[in-house]
């Protein structure tokens, strides 16, 4: 009788636990949902509510297409009567990333737009590398980014129309757009960094769609060596660029950093570079982009931020 009993309260004590078990598994369903989905989700919600953060279309004559441009303005830019123009720091994203890359990585985007005034543009490069390729016409995201959409931001938003007021940065593959434009236009931005940026692409020849512009790299030396960050230090002049680089010390990227630190360093070329530890990865870029906007802010707002913060000889 005891056992027939013991069975019993078995038998209840699971069907008891049944409901219990589908809920847990619905709630373990629901924690387990892609973060990146849910953020993405929550910062598309607060965009339709904001006229703050605005995806355009903007057009390439180039390459003859439209490209998806997101864009952040602070809140001052709304207030009646404004008419200030405002700075901008243009923020490429890295491959595989697009033009939503920099606020699914910073959702306080927005909010930091407001603290510092400044216009956030961050383009979609595809994975571009933000070169003009010289094997395939149709990319020509050097042109596109330096000069189309430059020219298409300015018209559109109150911008500050000169290299005082613009910068350019970005992270890995968008570090080497960021140097590569800063550095052979140097008449359109006067500030330019890198967050763990691919800076000498010669030794990845495999990797990330770069033999798509480039061709294969056995085959087209010359086009590999002069399409790299670390070639281009000839094109500046000192106290003539902000630079700011950093990168982490278990990067991938993090001897090819140093060895562009160290070639700015021969050539004499002032530039703001720090390492730190950290890896090729979301946590450190989200650290990063705060160390690169206040070095865009100093240099926006002290007109003699290229003497006393990178070191130029002191004016007779």
């Amino acid at each position: 009788m005891n056992k027939i009993f013991l069975k019993i309260s078995v038998l209840a004590l699971l069907i008891a636990l049944v409901p219990l078990y589908g809920a847990d598994k619905t709630n373990l369903q629901q924690q387990t949902k892609s973060p990146a989905a849910s953020l993405q989700s929550g910062v598309q919600e607060k965009e339709k509510a904001s006229p703050s953060v605005q995806t355009i279309l903007t057009h390439s004559k180039a390459m003859g297409k439209n490209v998806a441009t997101l864009v952040v303005l602070p809140d001052s830019y709304f207030k009646d009567g404004d008419k200030t123009r405002y700075p901008v720091v243009y923020l490429l994203h890295g491959h595989g990333g697009n033009h939503r890359s920099w606020i699914g990585l910073r959702p306080d985007i927005q909010k930091l737009s407001s603290e510092y005034g400044i216009i956030f543009v961050c383009p979609d490069g595809g994975v571009s590398w933000y070169w003009d390729s010289p094997k395939n016409p149709e990319l020509k995201y050097e042109t596109y980014v330096s000069k189309e959409l430059v020219s298409q931001i300015d018209q559109k938003y109150r911008t500050i129309k000169s290299p005082a007021g613009r910068a350019i940065t970005g992270l890995s593959m968008g570090g080497h757009g960021g140097l590569w434009l800063g550095f052979r236009h140097q008449d359109v931005f006067g500030a330019c960094g890198s967050m763990s940026g691919g800076v000498d692409i010669r030794p990845f020849p495999k990797n990330w769609h770069m033999s798509d512009s480039l061709g294969d790299r056995d085959s087209n030396r010359e086009i590999w060596d002069s399409h790299t960050v670390i070639n281009q230090v000839h094109l500046l002049k000192p106290h003539k660029l902000a630079i700011i680089i950093d990168c982490g010390t278990e990067d991938f990227f993090y001897n090819v950093n140093e060895a562009l630190h160290a070639k700015l360093l021969e050539n004499k070329i002032p530039h703001d570079y720090t390492t730190r530890p950290g890896r090729h990865n979301s946590p450190y870029w989200r650290n990063s982009i705060l160390y690169h906007l206040k070095f865009f802010d100093s240099f926006f707002h002290d007109p003699d931020f290229l003497r006393t913060r990178q070191g130029a000889p002191n004016k007779k």
